[in-house]
């Protein structure tokens, strides 16, 4: 029977669960494929600990370099994280002959177009759907299932940390940073929780899924990116009163105009009707919405993170890989859903000609005539209000307005919002969240 052997970089959390799976579930893997999977080598810093796993017929070495020039590695498991040492040790497998499968969506989004050329001139192939979505099958459904559809938008909670803490602030009325604390605590925040609260993981993660949507370059550097380190409990009771849930949400949507002219990558804090399927997905659960031109709207919903869903994804590409093993990768989709050589530098579209409804929370003095001059402002702008909500006035003497407009450009919005702040009325930053309608 063909065998292929595996290489692990990396012990952890996501490692140890690999490695139970690809020992556990032999008979499994090799009753589906007609194949063996055998894990033969493994790297981590420390080896002198329980790894609470048999690993005695594992060779295990603290010298990742060792593992990806072995002669008896055909597939390496990139399972480090960050950008490096990752990507010397990938590239270094690569032109050592060997496939290699990641969990590492920092990796992807940001070495990716060094990578996959790199891949694809060696007839070898890269795995990754553990880097988006962790379990859920979402690029997968993109690169083989939806592959005969246009993509007109991908919606996705891609992180799970951000969605377990407006959830706690929904439900509970709590503060963003108490919560933060929980989720810290928990472990579902790190202790500098930057990557996760800032948006800047949900980019990675939307700029690998926009560029195999519609078959453009990966270009993480270019996704218009916030957090939700300024959401507080008032706005997310308010956008409720108006019907809507506040989520972190990752958005690409092409722009055409007889041919693809422009790609719409965008994350942010977004108000979406309360009944949305994408409303209902709770604590550190993820979910993508994909639509596409004949499947119409596809929902994808699952864990997002930890051992078990990730190390599954993981499993699932080394075993895809090992279908085709020795001889037949060229059967399977490349890895971005399109053929290297057909993959195009596409414009991203300016945030400032995004077009959006929106939200804007304002702290003002309580005096006469405010409304009046933030409208007024509103109108220079040829923007149309759906609804404003004045609140109690808090003790400091200031009431917060909460407003929501029609459609107008980020552009528009953002030079009315510029003279708004201006005014001597105005005691804070305003707040400015993005609505969303389209989501299913």
């Amino acid at each position: 029977m063909t065998e292929l052997r595996v290489g692990l970089l990396g012990l952890g959390t996501i490692g140890i669960g690999v490695a139970r799976i690809l020992i556990e579930q032999q008979d499994l893997i090799s009753r589906r494929l007609g194949k063996q999977v055998r894990l033969v080598a493994a790297a981590d810093r420390v080896l002198d600990r329980d790894f609470g796993l048999d690993l005695s017929g594992v060779r295990l070495s603290s010298d990742a370099s060792e593992i990806v020039t072995a002669d008896d590695v055909d597939l390496v498991v990139e399972l480090i994280g960050g950008y490096e040492p990752a990507r010397t040790f990938v590239v270094t497998a690569l032109e050592h002959g060997k496939h290699v499968v990641t969990a590492n969506k920092a990796l992807i989004a940001k070495h990716g177009e060094e990578l996959f050329p790199l891949a694809a001139a060696k007839g070898l192939q890269i795995g990754f759907e553990a880097a988006v979505g962790g379990g859920i099958p979402c690029m997968k459904a993109l690169r083989e299932g939806l592959a005969a559809n246009a993509i007109e938008s991908v919606y996705g909670i891609l992180n799970g940390t951000c969605n377990f803490i407006l959830t706690k602030m929904e439900n509970e009325g709590a503060d963003y940073a108490d919560v933060l604390k929980e989720a810290q605590a928990l472990g579902y925040a790190e202790a500098d929780p930057t990557f996760d609260v800032e948006g800047i993981d949900t980019a990675h993660k939307l700029s690998i899924l926009a560029a195999m949507a519609f078959g453009s370059k990966i270009k993480f550097d270019e996704v218009y990116t916030e957090g939700i380190s300024k959401i507080t409990a008032a706005d997310i009771a308010s956008a409720h009163e108006m019907g809507y849930r506040i989520k972190l949400l990752g958005i690409a949507k092409p722009h055409a105009n007889g041919e693809l002219q422009q790609v719409e990558m965008r994350v942010h804090p977004t108000l979406v009707p309360v009944d949305s399927q994408i409303a209902q997905v709770s604590d550190s659960y993820n979910a993508v919405q994909i639509s596409g031109d004949f499947v119409e709207h596809t929902m994808y919903f699952g864990r997002g993170a930890g051992e078990r869903p990730t190390a599954s994804a993981v499993v699932a590409d080394i075993m895809d890989i090992t279908s085709g093993f020795p001889d037949g990768i060229a059967h399977l989709a490349p890895p971005m859903g399109f053929v290297e050589s057909s993959r195009r530098e596409i414009p991203t579209m300016p945030i400032e000609d995004a077009v959006c409804e929106y939200y804007i929370r304002l702290m003002v003095k309580d005096q006469p005539g405010v409304i009046a001059a933030v409208t007024s402002i509103l109108a220079d702008h040829r923007i149309s209000l759906e609804a404003l909500i004045q609140k109690e006035r808090h003790a400091s003497n200031t009431v917060p307005i909460v407003m929501m407009t029609h459609e107008t450009t980020e552009g528009n919005l953002q030079a009315a919002v510029s003279r708004i702040t201006g005014l001597d009325a105005v005691e804070e930053d305003v707040l400015i969240l993005r609505k969303e309608s389209a989501v299913a």
